[in-house]
């Protein structure tokens, strides 16, 4: 199942890389602003960017540390990153080709892992987080951030099926309970958490991974439909538009 699921992944991820490195949404944020000034105060020779999506972590993190290994499922995204970085003179970074639950490097590699809206699309989560915890030497930094289930149940149902069906890519957006246990189990001690909503708007949100117009309709009209209750929870607005929560932790490997 992890196979075909990363198959399916790279699959849909391979046509939209470039969207990725161009979002608004990914390229800014206080947690990026968070992360560069953690990475600025400390002294870090190798940093692992895992899942790097458009690498806007790793254009980050590039200018304050030795190196940087930006790793993704997809190789189209990290040619797009490699091709980015290249382009912001960026030459400390490199990309590699793997994914989270399988990494291709050895134990205690990295003084650093830093990890941005990705673990919502592993396969499975204790095993990348598994694999985040062998790479890293102990004391290494951790910065995980990720966006977050809602609340309340149903609200949570409405947002899993609005993520699934606009990315089939999407396993689970866990929450902030669920994070802190897989984090401590995996070999993680959390310094600190910090909380965010970001408003999704809509039109981005569907354009960033083409979805199609027939799945846009029915996005629309769960939107619409939703009870009271999900609507204030996920801020719902008139053009389908909605809230989304996020976490940051920051953490030591034990």
């Amino acid at each position: 199942m992890t196979e075909l699921h990363h198959r399916e992944t790279i699959a849909h991820y391979g046509p939209r890389s470039a969207a990725y490195v161009t979002s608004a949404v990914h390229s800014s944020g206080p947690d990026l602003d968070r992360i560069e000034a953690v990475l600025t105060a400390g002294s870090f020779a190798r940093v692992l960017d895992l899942g790097c999506g458009g690498g806007h972590v790793s254009y980050r993190a590039a200018p304050h540390v030795g190196a940087v290994v930006a790793c993704d499922l997809t190789p189209q995204m990290i040619a797009a990153v490699e091709h980015t970085a290249a382009e912001r003179g960026l030459g400390n970074v490199t990309g590699v080709i793997a994914a989270a639950e399988d990494l291709p490097f050895p134990d205690g590699h990295f003084d650093a892992v830093l990890c941005r809206f990705t673990a919502h699309h592993w396969a499975d989560l204790d095993a990348g987080l598994a694999e985040a915890r062998r790479v890293a030497q102990g004391g290494a930094l951790l910065a995980f951030i990720d966006t977050t289930a809602a609340g309340s149940r149903a609200a949570d149902t409405h947002l899993q099926t609005i993520e699934y069906l606009r990315d089939p890519s999407h396993v689970r957006n866990y929450t902030e309970a669920e994070l802190t246990a897989a984090l401590e189990q995996a070999g993680f001690a959390i310094g600190s958490v910090t909380l965010r909503q970001m408003r999704m708007d809509f039109a981005e949100w569907t354009a960033r991974t083409r979805t199609p117009s027939e799945k846009q309709a029915m996005l629309r009209q769960l939107q619409a439909e939703a009870g009271a209750q999900v609507r204030e929870r996920l801020g719902i607005e008139a053009d389908g538009s909605f809230a989304l929560d996020a976490a940051m932790f920051i953490a030591a490997a034990r």
